[in-house]
């Protein structure tokens, strides 16, 4: 049986090689080091993330299977272009990013408890603050926040990390602002992490690990969009999404 690196808390020992990692569970790299900005951020520049529960030391995955989208062809249902003409939303960036991870780590229905911990809200907050995570608001006529998305940019790369709907449609309108900045700043790829029917039906796919870490160490290595995006966000109303 292969044993788990366990990584030192505090050290900046490097993480082991993404194909050691586990078949079973599938992506399973290492166990314990910390949520320091500097260890997440190599994290994220070797195609490596975070993903553990409470009680849990922290893991570190890279699936053998990556699932990310391509953010000039994502894919808008005829049903969702129709809608969104009609649509009265707007939408925002980096102004609300504490609200935006509580809301992902609300449980969902038929859930019990959620992954993004109170350790991991504070990480990825201290992230936000020096510009290297951001969210996405999608807010009602009201000002309500009816969906978001958040994640790390690390040089022209994206890598989402979890998205909410308070109302329906909210996390795909989101998704598909994202997608559209990204897109006209020149980041062409945006990681999703693991695949679900909900995700493929907005034109995800899958890339193997190899392949997936050599694009997102070079485009890592671009230079990127470091600070709070608010001002510079393009997109401003759902609307305009529909074309």
């Amino acid at each position: 049986m292969m044993r788990l690196p366990i990584l030192g808390a505090g050290q900046r020992e490097p993480f082991p090689d993404v194909e050691s990692a586990l078949a079973e569970p599938d992506g399973l790299l290492a166990a314990g080091g910390d949520l320091s900005p500097e260890r997440l951020l190599d994290a994220y520049r070797h195609g490596i993330f975070p993903w553990y529960s409470d009680g849990q030391p922290i893991l570190w995955w890279s699936p053998s299977q990556r699932t990310v989208f391509d953010t000039d062809s994502v894919h808008m249902p005829r049903r969702l272009a129709r809608w969104l003409r009609r649509c009265d939303w707007t939408i925002h960036a980096d102004t609300a990013f504490g609200e935006v991870m509580r809301a992902c780590a609300a449980p969902r229905r038929h859930e019990r408890g959620t992954w993004i911990t109170a350790d991991m809200l504070a990480a990825y907050v201290r992230l936000h603050e020096l510009g290297h995570a951001h969210s996405i608001e999608v807010r009602d006529a009201d000002g309500r926040l009816t969906g978001g998305i958040y994640g790390v940019a690390i040089g022209r790369m994206f890598c989402g990390e979890s998205m909410f709907s308070a109302q329906t449609n909210g996390s795909k309108v989101a998704l598909l602002a994202l997608c559209r900045a990204l897109e006209g700043w020149g980041f062409p790829l945006l990681d999703a992490q693991v695949a679900s029917d909900h995700l493929f039906t907005l034109g995800a796919r899958d890339m193997p690990r190899l392949g997936f870490c050599a694009q997102v160490a070079a485009l890592a290595a671009r230079p990127g969009r470091v600070g709070a995006w608010t001002g510079d966000f393009p997109v401003t109303a759902a609307a305009g999404l529909a074309g």
